[in-house]
């Protein structure tokens, strides 16, 4: 039974977390327009 008030409340914990960190919301700022390079490049043609 421990267990299971032990996951309980560590569940609540982590809704908690996500939610307040939803409330905050973004941080101001731009993106940039430049893409992320993913791969490494072949040899170009």
């Amino acid at each position: 039974m421990r267990a299971l008030v032990a996951a309980a409340i560590g569940l609540a914990l982590a809704c908690a977390l996500v939610a307040g960190a939803a409330a905050m919301g973004a941080p101001p700022g731009e993106t940039s327009p430049k893409p992320l390079l993913t791969t490494v490049p072949g040899p170009k043609k």
